[in-house]
């Protein structure tokens, strides 16, 4: 097993709340830079800007997986990463049954940009993507496992937007495949979370939305044998030898 250090939760200049900085050629740069091995486009509810940025990474020593941070019905972010392109448009077409066609405000929300490799748009999302799907986080959590996905709760230290702050603690029952803490925990609150769910794997990854937050130290170190998604599905899972370091 070799260390990759490993981002699965970052948002491009689709998410309404992302900086327009926030482009493929500049994202990538600024990954490779910092030595990031693998990194997981996470935009709200969407995965529309993952072509984009397969694609200014081709050729640099960084791979790249879709996804996108899912908003439930109770107002809870769930990272859902896939193996294949496809299956991630799947699910957002799934998630997208139920999101309020509701317009996106540019002026209160920010642009909801789909790019190309070079930055060039390709279309703007007109439905406001920062918002919750009629999908019960239980639900969101199992759609995603049928599109042969992971499911990872998202910040879950944090006072909004995480499953602990909306509906308390975390049950043993709700199969997700790791909590993720965010950048801003310490050591100990790591040890604190780790003792009040033994058993689950717990992650760091950066939710950057600006070019400056994208930082190897606000990553996880993943031992893997190559950086792709099925090695992390392995690794969040501790098996075969595979294993996350926070």
């Amino acid at each position: 097993m070799k260390p990759f250090v490993v981002d699965l939760h970052l948002h491009t200049v689709l998410s309404p709340c992302g900086e327009l900085e926030m482009g493929a050629p500049e994202i990538v740069s600024r990954a490779v830079e910092q030595g990031i091995d693998l990194l997981a486009v996470t935009d709200h509810n969407s995965c529309l800007n993952y072509p984009a940025l397969a694609g200014a990474a081709e050729g640099q020593p960084i791979r790249i997986i879709p996804g996108m941070e899912i908003q439930s019905a109770e107002d809870v972010h769930v990272v859902a990463l896939f193996g294949d392109y496809e299956l991630a448009l799947l699910c957002q077409g799934w998630v997208w049954e139920t999101l309020p066609d509701v317009p996106n405000r540019e002026d209160v929300f920010g642009y909801q940009v789909v790019i190309d490799r070079d930055n060039g748009v390709v279309d703007m999302v007109s439905r406001l993507l920062i918002q919750g799907t009629d999908r019960s986080v239980d639900r969101v959590v199992d759609r995603v496992h049928e599109f042969r996905g992971l499911a990872i709760l998202a910040h879950v230290d944090r006072p909004a937007f995480s499953y602990p702050a909306v509906l308390g603690f975390v049950p043993d029952g709700l199969p997700v495949d790791g909590l993720e803490l965010s950048p801003r925990v310490t050591t100990e609150e790591v040890g604190l979370w780790r003792e009040r769910y033994p058993g689950r794997t717990f992650l760091r990854s950066s939710d950057s939305h600006r070019l400056e937050e994208i930082s190897k130290d606000r990553c996880s170190l993943m031992f893997l044998e190559e950086p792709t998604f099925d090695e992390v599905s392995l690794a969040l899972k501790g098996e075969d030898g595979r294993s996350v370091l926070i």
